[in-house]
């Protein structure tokens, strides 16, 4: 059995029914979550990076429960999505502020947990567009980074900005080798996905399963053409599970659908097992700067 293996986009927990008025959007079902990440740690899984942040139901005590259970270490995140999901303390607080708020969770815990954050995100931008309020929480959260020297991990909606966020977050300082455009596999576009990679940051497939956004077909030939341009190094995969509807219990792929289906469909469209390796256990290992 191969271990260490890395899952870069989840949520254990998340709480976004309220803004979106859908209670599928509150995945808070913990023996339905915890018999899956059982499963995956039969399939080689040891860690899970965890980027619900301030404002998205993030629940520090029930990933520590879901951790102690299942024996999966889950990393936690710190920072604010993107709007309409922004807690209104945001809208008023200064950029400076902002950033001492993240910088203070990865460098002396989460308030009374003792778990410390381990990346700032997901943080994102809306379709096609910076909204002032994303701005400045980009502006914030690149300043933590810079101080810290943590991973930031993005959210571009359907793949949208991420060119500008990679420009953005490097000309605030954030180092590239410490960025991971998140969603890239939604954009669909090649040409955009490659223009990315060049810019030396990382990029998140990070909605592995989610077919009614994006073939899985899509997925694999283009992890194949990045392979073939030399870029897979700089790729992640997830499958960022945010309802309660993506479990098998409801109809959904699972988390495990990544290593049992995905996988293999990357070796059938003509990548080798040393590079499925490469992109659950190596890629992870070398951006987060530990081992699983």
């Amino acid at each position: 059995m191969k271990k260490g293996y890395t899952l870069m986009h989840e949520h254990i927990t998340i709480d976004l029914s309220g803004i979106k008025n859908d209670e599928d959007c509150r995945l808070d079902c913990f023996e339905e979550s915890q018999k899956e990440l059982s499963r995956l740690y039969e399939l080689g899984v040891r860690r899970i990076l965890d980027v619900t942040n301030i404002g998205m139901g993030r629940n520090s005590d029930y990933c520590r429960l879901m951790e102690e259970n299942t024996g999966i270490q889950i990393l936690s995140a710190t920072g604010f999505y993107k709007e309409p999901f922004l807690p209104e303390f945001v809208y008023n607080m200064s950029v400076r502020e902002l950033a001492e708020l993240a910088v203070k969770e990865i460098s002396e815990g989460i308030v009374n947990t003792g778990i410390k954050a381990s990346v700032i995100g997901e943080f994102g931008t809306s379709k096609d567009t910076f909204t002032e309020m994303e701005r400045k929480v980009f502006d914030s959260m690149a300043l933590a980074a810079v101080q810290t020297g943590a991973v930031v991990t993005t959210h571009t909606t359907l793949g949208t900005m991420a060119l500008e966020q990679a420009e953005y977050l490097k000309s605030e300082g954030v180092k590239p080798e410490n960025i991971i455009i998140g969603h890239m596999d939604l954009s669909q576009n090649p040409d955009t996905i490659i223009s990315v990679l060049k810019e030396g940051v990382n990029i998140g497939f990070d909605t592995v399963g989610k077919n009614n956004y994006c073939p899985d077909t899509f997925r694999a030939q283009m992890l194949k053409q990045i392979a073939n341009e030399g870029y897979l190094d700089q790729v992640v995969l997830s499958m960022d599970i945010t309802r309660k509807s993506h479990l098998k219990k409801w109809g959904g792929p699972g988390y495990a659908y990544l290593i049992e289906t995905f996988l293999p469909m990357l070796l059938e469209y003509g990548l080798s097992e040393e590079q499925t390796q490469q992109l659950m256990i190596d890629n992870p290992n070398r951006i987060l700067k530990q081992e699983a």
